[in-house]
């Protein structure tokens, strides 16, 4: 049985939600990695909308052991109210488990991410504000609370006092801001606490628990490539992996136990936040792609930045992940137009960059090499259900992008709904 990891291979946002709650029906555990409340995954079942910032998409199956790994920075109060949420909504979230080695985001965590912004002003990276980066940077300078001494009375009491006693200093001798009252902090999460420590356990050995035992396994992924924070357009990325090599460091498995890498590829282009974007539009094809799209952040509700595909991109992505096959979703976003374009490679200074270059002064530079495709009808999408039902300018478009990305589709997503997929492949 298989252990499946699934990255975004853009900058998020690529509809890796659908496609982990489509292949999750077949898993026995969802595992989510990485990240933080700064990401969101939106699913719909039966016309109903589902938005996760925190707890992975297989929460909608019954019966699926769903865990959040230890490299997930974990907001507690969010968590809380996402955990109510899905109740109130008729699912059941005691299958949920919790890395005990996972970190916690506190407010002030919250507090220096805005003020860390404001500072930057022009050269701000366009964060959520959700305080995830602070809580990787003290768990990096080894000063985070981790999940087991947050749920320990007296170990969190003796670390939040001394570590918000530090951060008014920063807050007030650096920023001028004001100062936290770590006996109010700890009264409210203490609360969060109780309530979170019958979920957590160690959660590296309920993982490979399962992969020994034959059961699916599937890694869910935050985020996208390029917001990586070694492999993406740094410094406009997160601050962890959404590649396939952060699997293994945030849920604590070693890479000979993944056995699929798939790659969700949007059908176009888009991001959240500031920094170099070669295929960005800014006209009405743009903002028909929003509406239809309805390319609003989850976390965020800001309107995402939109382009057409960027195939340079993937086949990064392809490389650094070592996909072994390509989700594509949304397909039906650009039923309806007359021609839709892929970008096949980069035009710098008079030279053509065929790879993804590091340098995103480089890539701020570059202009899109773009080859054209006959477009496809507005609904005809709505009734395929096979890869012999696709029209023909469709399987067009996907051998390019198996072409230039030099992987192989095996899923397709042709909207909202669970049931608007095609497999192409079977995945487990």
């Amino acid at each position: 049985m298989p252990a499946v990891v699934v990255v975004g291979t853009q900058w998020g946002d690529e509809g890796k939600g659908k496609v982990v709650d489509y292949l999750a029906r077949n898993a026995d555990v969802v595992v989510r990695y990485q990240g933080g409340n700064n990401a969101g995954h939106t699913v719909v079942v039966d016309d109903k909308e589902f938005k996760l910032h925190l707890i992975p998409s297989g929460i909608l199956y019954p019966g699926k052991l769903c865990v959040i790994g230890n490299g997930v920075v974990v907001n507690p109060a969010v968590l809380v109210r996402e955990m109510a949420y899905l109740e109130e909504q008729g699912i059941n979230t005691s299958a949920l488990r919790i890395s005990d080695a996972a970190h916690v985001i506190l407010p002030y965590h919250l507090e220096q991410d805005k003020l860390e912004e404001e500072k930057k002003g022009a050269q701000r990276i366009g964060t959520t504000r959700a305080g995830v980066g602070p809580a990787y940077a003290d768990k990096s300078a080894r000063f985070g609370l981790r999940m087991h001494e947050f749920v320990e009375p007296d170990v969190f009491k003796e670390k939040l006092y001394a570590n918000v006693a530090s951060k008014n200093r920063l807050f007030t001798q650096v920023y001028g801001a004001g100062e936290f009252d770590a006996k109010a902090m700890y009264d409210e999460y203490s609360a969060y606490a109780r309530q979170l420590r019958p979920y957590l356990t160690d959660t590296s050995l309920t993982i490979n628990e399962a992969i020994d035992a034959g059961k699916n396994v599937l890694f869910e992924g935050a985020q996208g490539t390029l917001l990586d924070i070694d492999h993406g357009t740094y410094p406009f990325v997160t601050s962890s992996h959404p590649i396939a090599g952060g699997a293994c460091i945030g849920a604590g498995v070693g890479p000979t136990r993944i056995d699929k890498v798939i790659g969700v590829v949007k059908a176009y282009t888009s991001r959240v936040g500031d920094g170099p974007f070669p295929t960005e539009l800014e006209d009405e094809v743009a903002a028909g792609i929003r509406e239809r799209g309805h390319e609003y952040g989850t976390t965020t509700g800001r309107p995402r930045r939109v382009g057409w595909l960027d195939a340079v991109i993937v086949r990064y992505a392809a490389r650094v992940s070592g996909l072994t096959g390509m989700a594509v979703t949304r397909l039906d976003i650009l039923g309806g137009m007359d021609r839709v374009k892929m970008c096949v490679s980069y035009k710098w200074r008079g030279q053509t960059l065929s790879e993804f270059p590091r340098d995103i002064r480089v890539l701020g530079e570059c202009t899109p090499v773009y080859e054209e495709f006959e477009g496809w009808p507005a609904d005809v999408l709505d009734r395929c259900r096979r890869e012999e039902d696709l029209p023909a300018a469709v399987r067009k478009y996907l051998r390019r992008l198996e072409e230039v990305a030099r992987t192989k589709v095996v899923l397709l997503g042709l909207g909202r709904e669970r049931t608007a997929t095609v497999r192409l492949e079977p995945i487990f």
